[in-house]
């Protein structure tokens, strides 16, 4: 679609990175985004909770340009009609998504859904349903009930999670030799009592990673 967003790029950019629902991509400002630390932070709307957002590099190379251009202000708004060159309505961004993916021969585009692929993004590569949910500004019922079902991918990682070979304890020793501490264990756990009281930061820390590579 962003080959085909013409004068809409901004919207489409700023929608597929962002995830945030149409009015609050409507109603963002500049003084809500930081493009030095690359940062959007802002209150939602329907769930009222700040979320931090990650302008990608993409979004943010777009956001430089119109900002430098348009030399906006704190208070302006960051997506503008590009026929009147006012505020962009919601209402007017739905027709626009929609125009757009008619152009580009994708069904059932509108904002929205952008946050869907957003979230199922994030899921694949790796991100919880609780990184999702402080991103989008949800809750993570919502995103488990509505996201995760889709990203197949999530699950079959659990699976190799699950049936990996690789176990807390060590080969040889069985649940009972695994809770009941080993010889070295219990020396190297009385050497540490012993140095806790008065040694230096750096002794003690020396011995800690001692204990946990026995494990």
């Amino acid at each position: 679609m962003r080959h085909g967003a013409g004068q809409d790029l901004l919207a489409f950019l700023f929608l597929r990175h962002t995830g945030l629902r149409g009015f609050d991509a409507t109603d963002i400002r500049w003084s809500e985004i930081d493009l030095r630390d690359r940062m959007l932070c802002r209150v939602t709307h329907k769930r009222p909770k700040r979320v931090w957002i990650p302008l990608h590099p993409e979004l943010l190379f777009a956001l430089e340009a119109a900002c430098a251009e348009r030399r906006s202000q704190p208070l302006d708004h960051v997506l503008l009609n590009p026929e009147t060159g006012g505020p962009m309505s919601r209402p007017r961004l739905y027709e626009r998504i929609k125009a757009l993916g008619e152009r580009s021969g994708v069904n059932g585009a509108h904002p929205h859904r952008f946050r869907d692929m957003l979230a199922v993004d994030m899921l694949l590569k790796g991100a919880s349903p609780y990184n999702v949910a402080k991103t989008l500004g949800d809750t993570i019922a919502v995103v488990e009930e509505h996201y995760a079902p889709y990203a197949k991918e999530l699950r079959e990682r659990t699976r190799r999670i699950l049936e990996s070979p690789d176990r807390i304890e060590k080969p040889g020793r069985g649940l009972h030799d695994f809770c009941t501490p080993t010889r070295n264990e219990r020396e190297s756990a009385m050497k540490l009592k012993e140095i806790v009281a008065g040694e230096p930061i750096s002794r003690i820390l020396k011995t800690v990673r001692q204990i946990q590579n026995l494990f």
